[in-house]
């Protein structure tokens, strides 16, 4: 059932498209049902995951490489399960009214919304670094198309670049961390690599490993100095802003730091990097948020802030590796609950915040805060959420806030007592700088409530008149806010549900919970940390009123930030640096790129070839050369010869569709009847394919020029035939192996059900490369469709110097009566030999791709006799649509094998006896080859058509 939580989200994503033919139902109500299910799933599981066992799913991928579908719900995972839900199902409802609109657009807005809900779920319930990895990346697309959701505003652009650029790049360095550890370890399951932790301090590549994960999860959750993202992120509607930048995403590096904690918290250096960064990103957030003006600017530092708090207190909690008295373990113990508590109190008041800050918006039309004020009277409820979300967010009681924070300076007054690591004086850093950010939290938190609801109303400068929001915009933060009073008073409910599972699991799972559970009151006397925290509200309260005297406090200087002057100058070096790099060698010339891809061709493999002293050429047990293959090859050689020196491009193409023939007959010499049949299909539909495409190109200047001779061009040809020939002399003297040609002869039947080794190597064996093969087709029938389509004349149409575009055509139809005459029948016996060759593939020559490019063949043959609109007329079909049916068949019978629990792209046959058939073998391939079978008709239809200049 885990593994179906991750993947309904983009199920529904798929259907979301659909409800255009509903257009009187907003489409957030199709979508709310997805994180109600997925959160009361997650619910009843929280029993089983507080009695301390976890729910591990494993579906078989790619076993031989160590990659396979792993999920295990734990304390931990199951806390972000709830919070990526639970939260998903407010901001839905938020949305439902924020957005309003009933429009194409907010389809595609809750399509990204299910893809980033999926991806986040795929996150934390993965066990696998490569699957985790990938499902990490899919966050940073889905995110960036949530936050460019308003593409036509350029800030939102820049914005979701800069947050794509960044994190991917913390991505990259990620994936390189999870390969070092997998060289260190041999495995990617995060349980299998805890359970060999000890084991790994002191191997060289630890440290790199333990970097590169870090920059990871550094740069997604915002830790300075990748910080510089999350405040232009803030430019995607308030929505996105609530649930990506508050609950989910800037809190997936959290997440990956807790969960590898049980891996590198032995390392001193973890310690000291996570927690200096998490501290330092907490007093620089805090200290940027003073300075905004824009209010969700105000909410984006605050958030930085905040996640420099948590990651700070993971950072501390991981101490807990270096101790084994039980006193000590217990206070680093506090540190990590203390994480895990203040990120529930995180997610709850800066979701409401976020929530507010849009309601804000809607209702004044502005979200200056030199122009608000005085609110509080028009907007009774709105400034409520407000004082309780910010007054927790400052850490003031009665609100949760104040626990979290209490818990927090705990934690960092009492390290001084242990001396970690021998630190000394350096230790008095840690709650030095965890009480100034305090200062600062406090005061940008009374900025947020009191600059907007409190003081003058000022209505002269407000975009609309303000007014009390509805209750569907309310329904959201109300219930948010209310769990920051529900969490204060009953926290200990929370800390056994929730909190203890979670630290149970950042600790390495098998924890006694008792051993981690620390029970949360208000009270705990007259303590350094109380004294800490009346500290701060004293300074807090003077700095507050006197910050705007301040020039330091008061201005925000963003023309001067030197990040995001570095990023914008890096940027634009790496623009232009890559632009003239690629000037030098993108000529616009097809001869220089063949040259450059065949040269790199020919140093690679031939420098192989001579350096490499194991490498033997073979020259002995060939079969003797018969007279027709020499006559074959003569011809072959004399027809590529002629090639450069044919006077029109027409001979040129039939020229090398001779070659291809002649290959064709080769394969037929060598028995090899299926390669037959595909060559000469590809060269019949090549050939055509050429004759239209040339129908774009303009006339040779003359065609009784010379052709002029290029040395160039024979030494690189020369030498790419030199090169395979060695290739081909190597491979038969130098191998080690047996030949796998064996492997396949032996197993294709036994294995597979077929009798076509050939078929079952395309469908089965290596099915991998014929899917990304249809894939790579579909894709470059549509980039042909948009190059075709894009590719006009354009003509001035008036004075003022616009342009209309006029799309090329030609007529494509054979005027002779005879070629109409005969085709008539010759279509029906080449549709009857291709679906002959669909059936009979798996067990006999044929298959779905060369049944595919023979159906091709006739309908091509259908539009040279009596044009592309009788094609239209008889088979009305949508090709694009079929590429893409074809392509979501094949994809999907090869993820059918999960519900098997086979690994991906598995194939099962077995023998029926069926009415009248009698004994019948059947086979999933067949599906597998059906979907091949739509794709390639409806690549080779969808260029057809596009070249011919129709839709």
């Amino acid at each position: 059932m885990l593994h179906i939580a991750i993947l309904i989200p983009f199920l529904w994503a798929a259907l979301i498209p659909l409800m255009r033919w509903f257009s009187r139902i907003h489409a957030g109500w199709a979508v709310l049902p997805v994180p109600v299910a997925i959160f009361a799933y997650l619910i009843s599981q929280m029993s089983q995951i507080g009695s301390g066992e976890n729910i591990v799913v494993e579906i078989p991928w790619m076993p031989d490489l160590g990659i396979n579908l792993s999920f295990v719900l734990d304390g931990w995972s199951l806390l972000f399960g709830l919070l990526i839900s639970g939260i998903g199902a407010l901001v839905v409802w938020y949305s439902m009214f924020y957005m309003g609109k009933r429009t194409d657009s907010i389809r595609n807005f809750y399509v990204y919304l299910l893809l980033f809900m999926g991806a986040m779920l795929g996150v934390v319930f993965s066990d696998n670094l490569m699957v985790l990895y990938g499902f990490w990346e899919l966050t940073s697309i889905a995110s960036f198309l949530l936050i460019a959701f308003w593409y036509r505003r350029e800030r939102s652009r820049y914005g979701a670049l800069k947050s794509m650029l960044i994190t991917v790049f913390g991505g990259l360095a990620m994936f390189a961390g999870f390969n070092l550890l997998y060289a260190m370890t041999g495995t990617y399951s995060i349980r299998e690599i805890a359970a060999q932790a000890s084991e790994l301090v002191d191997q060289p590549l630890f440290l790199p490993a333990m970097i590169l994960v870090l920059l990871g999860a550094f740069t997604k959750s915002a830790q300075f100095p990748f910080h510089i993202w999350l405040p232009d992120a803030m430019e995607a509607p308030t929505p996105v802003s609530a649930y990506l930048h508050s609950a989910t995403m800037v809190k997936a590096g959290l997440y990956l730091v807790a969960r590898m904690s049980p891996i590198f918290a032995g390392a001193t250096e973890w310690f000291w990097i996570v927690s200096l960064t998490g501290l330092v990103t907490l007093t620089y957030g805090s200290f940027k948020a003073i300075r905004q003006t824009d209010l969700k600017a105000l909410l984006a530092y605050s958030t930085i802030s905040q996640l420099g708090l948590i990651m700070s207190l993971l950072g501390v909690g991981s101490a807990a590796a270096f101790y084994t008295d039980a006193d000590q373990v217990a206070w680093f113990g506090l540190a990590t609950t203390a994480a895990v508590f203040h990120l529930i109190n995180h997610a709850v008041f800066k979701g409401s915040l976020f929530m507010v800050v849009g309601i804000v918006d809607h209702e004044t039309g502005t979200r200056d805060l030199r122009r608000l004020g005085g609110l509080m009277k028009l907007m009774p409820i709105t400034s409520a959420i407000a004082l309780i979300g910010s007054f927790s967010m400052a850490g003031l009681p009665p609100f949760s806030g104040f626990l979290s924070k209490e818990m927090f300076f705990t934690a960092m007054v009492h390290i001084l007592e242990f001396d970690v690591l021998n630190a000394g004086s350096w230790m008095l850093l840690l709650p030095i700088l965890a009480w100034i950010a305090s200062v600062f939290t406090f005061v940008y938190s009374m900025i947020l409530v009191f600059k907007t609801f409190g003081g003058k109303l000022k209505e002269n400068t407000l975009d609309k008149k303000p007014h009390e929001a509805s209750a569907g915009l309310l329904a959201s933060p109300i219930l948010l806010v209310s769990l920051a009073i529900v969490f204060a008073f009953m926290p200990n409910l929370l800390a056994y549900n929730l909190i203890d599972p979670a630290v149970a699991a950042i600790r390495g799972g098998g924890v006694d919970f008792e051993s981690v559970h620390v029970s949360i009151h208000f009270w705990h006397g007259w303590t350094p940390e109380l004294w800490m925290t009346i500290g701060v509200v004293l300074l807090g309260t003077l700095l507050y009123r006197t910050y705007t005297r301040f020039k330091l406090l008061d201005r925000e200087w963003s023309n001067r930030d030197t990040l995001n002057r570095l990023y914008n100058g890096l940027l634009s070096l790496l623009e232009n640096g890559g632009r003239r790099l690629t000037d030098l060698y993108m000529t616009g010339s097809v001869r220089h790129y063949l040259i450059y891809i065949l040269i790199f061709f020919i140093a690679a493999l031939c420098g192989t070839l001579v350096f490499s002293p194991d490498i033997r050429l073979g020259m002995d047990n060939y079969a003797p050369i018969t007279f027709y293959e020499v006559a074959l090859v003569v011809v072959m050689l004399a027809t590529a010869a002629a090639v450069p020196f044919a006077r029109s491009r027409v001979n040129a193409i039939l020229f090398t569709g001779a070659v291809g023939y002649m290959v064709t007959a080769l394969f037929l010499i060598f028995r090899a009847p299926d390669l037959a049949l595909t060559q000469m299909i590809v060269e019949t539909v090549s050939v055509v394919l050429f004759l239209l495409c040339f129908k774009f190109l303009p006339k040779l200047k003359s065609t009784k020029e010379r052709p002029v001779f290029k040395w160039t061009n024979l030494l690189v040809a020369g030498g790419v035939g030199v090169t395979v020939t060695l290739i081909a002399l190597a491979s038969m003297g130098s191998s080690p192996f047996e030949p796998i040609s064996t492997y396949f002869l032996n197993e294709s039947y036994k294995s597979a059900g077929g009798k076509n080794v050939v078929n079952v190597i395309l469908v089965d064996f290596r099915g991998f490369d014929t899917l990304f093969e249809i894939m790579v087709l579909g894709v470059a029938s549509l980039g042909i469709f948009g190059l075709i389509k894009l590719g006009v004349q354009t003509t001035p149409a008036n004075k003022e110097g616009s342009q209309s575009l006029h799309r090329k055509s030609f007529p494509l139809v054979s005027n002779d009566v005879i070629l109409r005459t005969m085709s008539r029948v010759i279509v029906l016996i080449i549709i009857s030999f291709s679906l002959y060759l669909f059936f009979a593939g798996h067990n006999n020559p044929g298959g779905g791709f060369i049944a595919a490019l023979m159906t091709a063949a006739a309908l091509i043959l259908v539009a040279v006799s009596f044009g592309t609109d009788t094609i239209r007329r008889v088979i009305p079909v949508n090709y694009r649509i079929m590429t893409a049916i074809g392509l979501s068949i094949a994809i999907l019978t090869a993820a059918g094998s999960f519900v098997f629990g086979a690994p991906f792209l598995s194939q099962a046959f077995d023998h029926f006896d069926l009415p009248i058939l009698g004994d019948t073998e059947l086979a999933t391939a067949v599906l597998f080859d059906l979907g091949v079978y739509l794709a390639v008709v409806g690549v080779v239809m969808n260029i057809i058509f596009s070249i011919k200049g129709e839709d």
